[in-house]
């Protein structure tokens, strides 16, 4: 079972029944890939408002979100180290407050989808997330796949190390090393503000993956 950080916060913010119909969810064609990897509450959502033409680079958020801007890139590659194009990877996050903007999903209003080109690239342009109002998780990006022909399963979050709240024991309490390794070094980088690199191995730790 994914770490309780997945939903901690988010369903005492979303009315019951707010999210989209799932017979709209969908107009690229990927809505009946299987969900895999175990259970996974809320990982239909990934399919709700899934543009038709995904980028390689998109947008978390509009322009002006309030918060310190942040980039987010990888490289997706298969099992067997190839890079893998058409590849989606979604993500969705808090606001600088640790709030899930009310949306029409409890994925919250910060989600978006990137679609990997012919090297198995991918980037997110957003604002680093804050800490939930609670202040007993650190900070996190929660990351998803959609694998056309395969199926959509979710991978471990992206933290940070820099988080005061990342102690070693939460660390090894939260990363299950599923797609690979979550842990981003943020850098500070003139005219960009934060970047971090979130590589994704396909299939990696996932139950049920073939």
């Amino acid at each position: 079972m994914r770490p309780l950080l997945i939903f901690v916060g988010i369903l005492l913010s979303f009315p019951a029944g707010s999210d989209q119909s799932l017979n709209s969810r969908d107009q690229a064609g990927y809505a009946d890939e299987p969900i895999i990897g175990g259970p996974c509450e809320g990982c239909e959502l990934v399919f709700v408002g899934l543009p038709e033409n995904p980028t390689s680079t998109a947008r978390i958020g509009p322009p002006d979100e309030p918060g310190e801007p942040m980039l987010i890139e990888g490289t997706v590659r298969t099992l067997g180290g190839n890079l893998a194009e058409g590849i989606i990877v979604y993500a969705y996050q808090t606001d600088q407050e640790g709030i899930y903007p009310v949306a029409a999903t409890r994925h919250g209003r910060l989600r978006g989808w990137a679609k990997t080109d012919e090297n198995g690239y991918y980037g997110f342009n957003t604002v680093r997330p804050g800490t939930y109002p609670s202040r007993d998780l650190p900070q996190h990006v929660h990351m998803h796949v959609i694998e056309p022909g395969v199926g959509t399963y979710y991978i471990d979050d992206i933290l940070f190390s820099d988080d005061s709240l990342l102690t070693s024991e939460r660390l090894s309490q939260l990363q299950e090393g599923r797609g690979g390794d979550g842990l981003a070094n943020p850098k500070k980088e003139s005219g960009v503000g934060w970047k971090v690199r979130r590589d994704i191995t396909l299939g990696l730790n996932i139950s049920g993956y073939q």
